[in-house]
């Protein structure tokens, strides 16, 4: 991620802790839908940088029915942001909901939001259409020493739309994530590595790459990563990246290099 520019970091730090106690009081007062969006609302403005009155759109048509909220750049839509009561969690009807919103309007980010948890997702217009999870925080827990939680908030801001933070920390999020790293970890080159490191301990132990394997989807990799469609997906990623690795290799080693030509006698 890009550096955040010290006026972010500035309204970070004077607005975050108002509106985190702002939430809290909501929270304990478990106030509706229509007044969470209100508090959503304010997020975007005093700690995303918005302006409520030209970035922010309330009840965004969307044919037959409305979003709660969209923000728009240079009048076209953004992210659209699908808003639950601050008591509700969030579960897949309504994720499924804010797609159905985005893939309506051919918009590529849509947020799911509670006041509470955020969570940010990117589109792919595919048939059937889905969506990723590209980052998902509480606005309560976020702690402004953690540069993570920041660059999260940052994805958010009006200031990183400019910056294409939304792509930047969605190619980053492709890459390093459990999913996988997992698939890594449990590969060939990886197990190999193991074995070579297991030798320098001691010679005279045979150590088959099975026995590895075995010891890394046991005992130390969580079944969770090993046993997800994520990390299958993922898997298949690597694969394919390293034999489009090998190829290229493979042409550049091939190609011929200049002619040698020899001095007359």
């Amino acid at each position: 991620m890009a550096s955040i520019p010290s006026k972010v970091m500035n309204r970070f730090k004077s607005k975050i802790p108002y509106m985190q106690k702002i939430v809290e009081q909501a929270k304990s007062r478990d106030i509706n839908e229509a007044d969470t969006v209100v508090i959503v609302t304010d997020i975007l403005v005093e700690v995303f940088g918005y302006d409520k009155y030209i970035d922010v759109t309330r009840e965004y048509a969307i044919k037959n029915t409305y979003c709660d909220l969209a923000v728009k750049v240079e009048d076209k839509p953004k992210f659209l942001i699908e808003v639950k009561a601050i008591g509700l969690n969030l579960v897949d009807r309504h994720f499924q909901q804010a797609l159905d919103y985005a893939s309506n309007n051919g918009t590529d980010w849509i947020v799911l939001t509670n006041a509470i948890y955020w969570k940010i997702y990117k589109v792919r217009f595919e048939k059937p259409i889905k969506a990723d999870l590209v980052c998902e925080f509480s606005i309560l827990d976020v702690k402004l020493k953690n540069k993570t939680d920041i660059d999260k908030l940052y994805v958010l801001c009006k200031e990183g739309l400019k910056k294409n933070a939304f792509e930047d920390f969605t190619l980053h999020s492709q890459i390093v994530n459990k999913s996988l790293i997992g698939a890594v970890v449990l590969s060939d080159a990886i197990t190999e590595a193991i074995k070579r490191e297991l030798r320098k301990v001691n010679l005279s132990v045979k150590v088959e790459n099975s026995e590895i394997l075995t010891i890394l989807k046991n005992d130390i990799v969580k079944r969770e990563i090993i046993d997800s469609p994520e990390t299958n997906e993922a898997n298949d990623k690597y694969l394919k990246s390293i034999k489009k690795g090998q190829k290229t290799k493979a042409r550049v080693t091939e190609r011929p290099g200049p002619l040698e030509v020899s001095e007359p006698q």
